[in-house]
Order: C-alpha cells, then sequence, then structure tokens
C-alpha cells in the first residue's frame, strides 16, 4: 500500500519510515513504523520535532505490522488520538470481473490523469487548495497507474484510478459525479480498470475502506473483496510542551 499512495518524501528516523507530502491525506504524511527503534522515547521526540518543523501534526500510521508491538498504547498515553480505522480488502482480480455486471457504460482507461479526470475526482474528493491539487497529482502520478472514466450523455461521470505495484493493483479514488450515482458508474470503472490490470498480468487487487463505511464494505465485498487487515492513525494535535512523556519504553 506506501507503493500504491507514495509520499513526495520519505526519511528514516532510526527504523521508523517519515513520510512528509505537504499534507496532503495522512496516508503520505505519516509514520510507517517498520522496524523498533533502539530508544522508543528518543526516536519519538525526533519524529514530534521533525513534523512540526514542516508544520504538521505527528502522525503514525499503524497495522499488524508496526513495531515494536506495544506502540499504539504508548502513543495513546503520550496523547495521540486515535483516527480514521481502516479496513483492507483483497481479492483476486479474476473472481471480481466474474461477479461485477457487465457494463454498457463508455469506460476510457489511460496511464496518465489528465485535466477532466483531476477536475472530477477533485470536485468530488479534494481537499485543499491548488497547491494541495498539485500534490495529490504528484503523489498519484508517483508510480505506474491506470486512469479510467465513465461517460454519458451530460459528460464525465465517475473516474477511478488503479496503483500497479509489481503483481498487485490498488484501487483508489472512486469518485462519481453526485447527480449520475446509483446508475452504475462505479462498477463500470472497477470493471475497465481491472480488465485493463488483467491484460499486463497483474493478479491480485486491494482496497482500503473506513471501517464505518458499512455501505461500501458491503458492496465490495458482494463483488469478491475479502477483509484481510486493519489499520488506524494516531495523530497529535496538543502542543508540544502539553506532550506526555512515554511511561516505559517500548522496545
Amino acid at each position: 500500500m506506501r507503493g500504491g499512495w507514495p509520499a513526495t518524501r520519505e526519511t528514516t528516523v532510526d527504523g521508523w519510515l517519515a513520510r512528509l507530502s505537504g499534507g496532503v491525506t495522512r496516508r503520505a504524511n505519516s509514520v510507517l513504523p517498520c522496524h523498533a527503534p533502539s530508544d522508543a522515547e528518543r526516536t519519538l521526540t525526533r519524529v514530534e520535532e521533525l513534523y512540526r518543523g514542516h508544520g504538521l501534526p505527528p502522525v503514525f500510521q499503524l497495522g499488524p505490522a508496526a513495531q515494536p508491538s506495544g506502540l499504539d498504547s504508548v502513543l495513546a498515553r503520550r496523547g495521540y488520538e486515535l483516527r480514521t480505522p481502516t479496513i483492507v480488502q483483497i481479492a483476486t482480480i479474476e473472481d471480481v470481473l466474474h461477479r461485477l455486471p457487465d457494463s454498457e457504460a463508455d469506460v476510457r482507461v489511460r496511464r496518465r490523469p489528465d485535466t477532466t479526470w483531476m477536475d472530477l475526482w477533485w470536485e468530488v474528493d479534494g481537499r485543499g487548495g491548488p497547491d494541495s491539487r498539485e500534490l495529490s497529482h504528484d503523489i498519484l502520478t508517483g508510480v505506474p497507474g491506470l486512469y479510467a472514466r465513465s461517460h454519458h450523455r451530460d459528460g464525465i461521470a465517475a473516474v477511478g484510478r488503479l496503483a500497479l505495484v509489481d503483481s498487485w493493483v490498488g484501487v483508489y479514488c472512486m469518485a462519481v459525479r453526485p447527480d449520475a450515482r446509483r446508475r452504475g458508474h462505479a462498477q463500470a470503472v472497477l470493471r475497465g480498470l481491472l480488465e485493463r490490470a488483467a491484460e499486463h498480468g497483474s493478479k491480485h487487487t486491494w482496497l482500503q475502506v473506513t471501517a464505518d463505511n458499512h455501505a461500501a464494505r458491503t458492496l465490495y465485498e458482494r463483488v469478491g473483496f475479502a477483509p484481510a487487515a486493519n489499520y488506524h492513525y494516531r495523530e497529535l494535535t496538543k502542543p508540544a510542551g502539553e506532550t506526555l512523556p512515554t511511561e516505559t519504553r517500548a522496545a
């Protein structure tokens, strides 16, 4: 998943991967704790100084492989607040294509997001101003991908993106224009993307959906996606002087 939504800058802090992308999405502006540091308290202080030096809140993305194993509790005691519990779902492309309904929608797939694609995605799901949009474009195009859009008589109705990471593809940026919803455009976009990925030899796909989005989870499970893992964020919003010390070192 890191490969599917790459940060514009990464740096390692004693085994933890710090991602920095101007504040555009937590995913690209959070610490991925890949390895246990030699001194967790000291490394936490360094990470907090790094993010605040860039005008960003310190954020950690915590999944099953987070190191050290007790890091979530350490961060909670330090004042980090829980954010966005998310479920990772996976499937074989063959199974999803078998379950998706056929569609007569006019779906076009390209290798790069053009202005029309960006306009609709940003209208539906964008956050921030022109600088954020430019940074988002850099994140999207930082890894090979496929970009689909579905058309109807009023123009572009829906868009979606696949990040191409080895034999896997990640589903991102599924967005449907409000007045075109419930007409099958999202499923048509997903089919168009996965058909093209299969042609290029990809076998498996993943997506991320927030735990409280029950409608989306049900829809994706209906077409073959199954829960595989989960993660959440811990974000420190308190000023630097108000951080609580860690009570024990998470070694």
